[in-house]
């Protein structure tokens, strides 16, 4: 708060989301003295309530063509090569996601087929992967929960998808690297000006700065900038009426509602794309956090701080998935504001520096201390009772983790659950339903007979085999992190993904082996 003070700044971005972040990351990349400000958390408005695709824009393409409409052709060419770059600039936040387009008319293959290679044709260099098409039985492997009625076939193709939150706030992080003063929880209440003589010799009112409060303490100050960029997404107008009280208001928010299913609506790796709903508009189902996002819509509102859903939206996201639905069902919404040469292209984002899908690997081979940390500190320890400490028995999150967020700006609680941890996806109810003397674990028999109750008959020593996958403290007991984990691998038929039970295999095979190079081995598991 301090610096913001002492100096005249080049440019005050206001508005913490998505814009306002990217403002600030590109100016202070540019040598631009840089000043930031939002009046609650980073990414506590729309930027946290995304679909979490990071996408070019098939309907657009599709608009571009059928209409001929070269504006909407440049759009998606430029979407596709910042989708590239986020995948490059932030590997450890963003990856491919395959997501399948049901087809259900014979017509309609072909049709979508060309449609989306045409997407692939546009990326050029910057493709993901190279779309494909697949038969009605492979779709159905995929996508159990596809309606088969009809169904022909599918195609499938590739976008990006991130953690919507977390990249905007890396953003932020990178501006402050790069010399930025960021704060969170200050909010702009006037906007300072200076008179100007022009060389007529009429004097104009200028714009200098703005007049902050610390939210947390209710102090104002000012901050002096030579430019002030409007970055409030949905609240555009209120700022432009500090400037100007009679202006009229140009921006036109529009409601974008999910609801988040339980996992077993999509793959744990797919998406699905609906482009038949009941009113011609676009409906994603989504893997996200163990869940499933499904939405979203496009509702004309008013502007809201805390916008809450319509029951018409959400009625018409569950009509669409009516033949499938589970009462096990959250909603959230955000608001888009829509409106009437880069130093950042290929930048890394804080956390992507030396990060690599095998990291974890190096880590293993370069460090001698994972062994005796394994033997010798558990959650119980003294050594960990602290940094080490539960947050609540019914969720796999520690003390340290808390701090490390407040290292990331975290204020409020609210910060670290939704935004930070991504806490709010994360749904305990079916462990602890089986938890009944709250123990804070459950047997394999718990397990074996909850699934038998849905219907899953899994063979005991395949449960034995992922247990002793997962099963990172060796008690022969189910907890709730491991409990998760088990749940996704025997979803998925593979218990190869478990980084964690790999990491203690490999510092096991260390203490007792010759190291081998990440160069020489190739990386590989």
């Amino acid at each position: 708060m301090d610096s913001l003070q002492q100096e005249e700044f080049d440019v005050l971005v206001v508005g913490g989301g998505a814009t306002g972040c990217g403002c600030a990351l590109d100016a202070a990349s540019r040598g631009l003295r840089t000043a930031l400000v939002e009046r609650e958390d980073f990414s506590s408005g729309t930027s946290s309530r995304s679909t979490k695709l990071i996408h070019g824009g098939v309907r657009y393409l599709q608009k571009a063509i059928l209409g001929l409409d070269l504006e909407q052709y440049k759009m998606v060419k430029e979407a596709l090569h910042e989708r590239a770059n986020l995948l490059d600039i932030a590997p450890h936040l963003s990856y491919p996601l395959p997501i399948m387009l049901p087809v259900y008319k014979w017509w309609q293959l072909p049709y979508f087929w060309a449609g989306i290679k045409m997407y692939d044709l546009v990326a050029g260099s910057k493709c993901v992967k190279s779309s494909y098409a697949i038969s009605k039985a492979k779709a159905l492997e995929l996508f159990p929960m596809l309606k088969s009625d009809k169904l022909v076939g599918a195609i499938v193709y590739y976008d990006g998808q991130h953690n919507d939150a977390r990249m905007n706030l890396s953003i932020a992080l990178t501006a402050t690297r790069l010399g930025a003063i960021t704060t969170n929880y200050t909010s702009v209440v006037k906007l300072l000006k200076k008179s100007v003589v022009n060389p007529d010799g009429s004097t104009d009112e200028k714009i200098c700065g703005a007049r902050c409060r610390d939210e947390t303490s209710g102090r104002e100050f000012d901050v002096r900038a030579k430019c002030v960029i409007n970055a409030t997404g949905p609240f555009t107008d209120e700022l432009r009426q500090m400037d100007d009280a009679t202006l009229k208001t140009i921006c036109a928010p529009s409601m974008g509602v999910h609801i988040t299913l339980p996992d077993y609506y999509s793959p744990e790796q797919m998406g699905l794309l609906d482009p038949n709903t009941s009113d011609g508009r676009v409906i994603f189902f989504l893997p996200w956090e163990g869940r499933t996002i499904a939405g979203t819509t496009d509702t004309p509102c008013t502007v809201t701080p805390n916008p809450a859903p319509t029951e018409d939206d959400i009625q018409f996201i569950l009509q669409e998935v009516k033949n499938y639905l589970s009462p096990d069902v959250e909603v959230n919404c955000g608001l888009e504001p829509l409106h009437t040469t880069s130093q950042t292209d290929g930048l890394l984002l804080e956390g992507a520096h030396t990060w690599t899908p095998t990291m974890y690997i190096s880590v293993a081979w370069d460090f001698d201390t994972l062994i005796i940390l394994r033997k010798k500190v558990s959650l119980e320890s003294p050594l960990c009772c602290t940094v080490g400490r539960r947050l609540h028995s019914g969720f796999p999150y520690i003390d340290a983790e808390v701090r490390y967020a407040c290292r990331e700006y975290a204020v409020t609680a609210v910060d670290i659950i939704a935004r930070r941890l991504r806490l709010a996806f994360l749904n305990a109810k079916r462990f602890n339903s089986l938890d009944t003397d709250k123990k804070g674990y459950i047997s394999l028999n718990d397990l074996r007979r909850s699934l038998e109750v849905r219907g899953q008959d899994v063979p005991g020593e395949k449960l034995h085999e992922i247990l002793k996958e997962i099963d990172l403290n060796l008690n022969g007991q189910v907890e709730l992190e491991e409990y998760l984990q088990m749940m996704a691998a025997l979803k998925s038929g593979s218990i190869s993904h478990s980084r964690f039970a790999q990491l203690a295999q490999m510092a096991e095979e260390h203490a007792t082996k010759s190291v081998i190079s990440v160069e020489r081995s190739g990386g590989g598991v």
